[in-house]
């Protein structure tokens, strides 16, 4: 029989690993590290703060028993011996950031260690490993047999920092967030047997705020730190209830309804604050990571600042209901509130229908600018003579409407009353302008009758007002 030689195999499988293998001995380590001990020292990492050259040290009294092929493959080097005959070029400079570690781990008693950091090649270049180190179970009291391995991740370091870069100079903003503890709470709701999360979310909407608390934000870009106006990422971060407060609510309940669905691609538009406190409407993009769908882990938010365009949209809208001269409401506005009444009625509900009396003449004499100066201070009138409910629409050149829901007749006279003193006021204000003076009418109903109806009492209303104010006007010249 034939005896295999344990040795010479060891020998061969450590040669020929496919990983750096080095043998290295920590025994003048050890003696650096209990001469420390014996001084009294019991705390290693305040003595390295002040003391930042006892890890180039203990770095120097590294002594290489032995690498492998691979080892010479890594670092450039022809030989061991020329390898070993220039370790000062190998552990240097940036090494001693993980080295570091490696003595805290050794002084704590740890015999095992693994960890990232730098070497560099026999020609200079930097190469990025991942190290571990195990000191052999015969060589624990003097550390003198210490197995180390080192992985080559250079490549995938520089994978990480160009995603890193990616992230952090896109020119969207970006938030790598951790939504697990609200996954975790949806789990437990289903565990406890909800089946409608819609109704449940109407029927419990404090749910909504709680689990917006719950969003942990990891990390966010620059971008992000420009759009929401802080001076730092750590500032932003700090200041996160700020940012996530009133109507996201609106949006963020859409989201929890597609967590609860199982989406985890999703967008919305929605808004979010600024630090100084001004709204950002915002497109926003969610992506639950892949590999995280079952905890949340990772979600990666990207959002684009859409204010500018919600304003041009808000301000097309409002160009659509809105009198451009008066900034009233207009008569489409008027019109389509009309047909939405008429589905929904309100009651009690009045109409006052006012025309500006003179405006022709205004403007034959005094032009055409003096006369919309006339209308655009009747307006003035009407909305401070109006509450905020109340609906005032400029239906035409000389014409204005005011619907009131939920008022009576009485409370229609005191809106009249505060028109007639307003105007007496304004007239006051412009006394070297021409008199404001308007023709009124009103109608109220309190059970089923229609609005259109109603509209066309309180005109007849307002033009009977209209021919007595000019037979007034008549009699004034008569006597003049």
């Amino acid at each position: 029989m034939r005896v295999k030689d344990t040795s010479e195999s060891d020998r061969i499988m450590f040669e020929y690993a496919p990983i750096s293998l080095w043998e290295q001995d920590f025994s003048g380590i050890k003696l650096a590290l209990d001469g420390l001990r014996a001084q009294g020292i019991e705390s290693i990492e305040p003595y390295l703060d002040s003391h930042p050259e006892f890890v180039d040290e203990c770095m120097s009294r590294i002594v290489v028993r032995r690498v492998n092929r691979k080892t010479l493959e890594l670092f450039k080097a022809g030989s061991q011996e020329e390898l070993l005959a220039n370790l000062d070029i190998v552990f240097r400079d940036e090494m001693r950031r993980h080295f570091r570690d490696e003595l805290v781990a050794l002084w704590e008693g740890r015999t095992y260690w693994t960890g990232e950091g730098v070497n560099y090649t026999l020609e200079g270049k930097p190469i990025e490993i991942r190290l571990h180190w195990s000191i052999a179970p015969q060589a624990m009291d003097h550390w003198d047999l210490v197995l180390v391995t080192l992985e080559d991740i250079t490549q995938r370091k520089e994978a990480e920092r160009r995603f890193r870069s990616l992230f952090e100079h896109s020119p969207i903003s970006l938030w790598e967030e951790d939504w697990s503890g609200i996954k975790a709470l949806l789990d437990q709701l289903r565990r406890q047997g909800v089946r409608n999360f819609p109704l449940y979310l109407k029927q419990n909407p404090e749910l909504i705020q709680k689990c917006m608390s719950m969003l942990r934000v990891i990390n966010v870009n620059q971008k992000t730190v420009e759009l929401f106006k802080a001076k730092s990422k750590e500032e932003l971060l700090a200041n996160l209830n700020k940012v996530f407060r009133d109507e996201m609510a609106v949006h963020f309940a859409k989201e929890l309804e597609d967590m609860w669905n199982g989406i985890t691609v999703y967008e919305r538009e929605g808004i979010n604050y600024a630090l100084d406190g001004e709204p950002i409407y915002v497109h926003i993009e969610v992506r639950i990571m892949p590999g995280y769908e079952e905890t949340f882990g990772w979600v990666l938010v990207s959002l684009q600042d859409i204010t500018a365009r919600k304003k041009a949209e808000d301000y097309l809208r409002y160009l659509g209901t809105h009198d451009v001269l008066t900034g009233l409401h207009n008569r489409m506005f008027f019109e389509q509130t009309l047909r939405e009444w008429e589905q929904q009625p309100l009651y009690p509900i009045s109409v006052i229908v006012l025309d500006v009396n003179g405006l022709k003449t205004t403007n034959d004499t005094y032009g055409h600018q003096a006369g919309d100066e006339l209308i655009r201070r009747a307006a003035e009138v009407l909305q401070k003579a109006c509450e905020e409910k109340d609906i005032v629409a400029r239906i035409g050149g000389d014409e204005f409407v005011i619907l009131l829901p939920g008022r009576g007749e009485k409370k229609a006279a005191q809106t009249i009353e505060r028109i007639h003193k307003l105007v007496e006021l304004n007239n006051k204000y412009y006394s070297q302008a021409p008199a404001l003076s308007l023709s009124i009418g009103m109608a109220s109903a309190v059970s089923d009758v229609p609005l259109e109806k109603l509209i066309t009492q309180a005109d007849n209303a307002m033009y009977k007002d209209k021919g007595r104010h000019y037979r007034r006007r008549s009699q004034d010249q008569e006597l003049l």
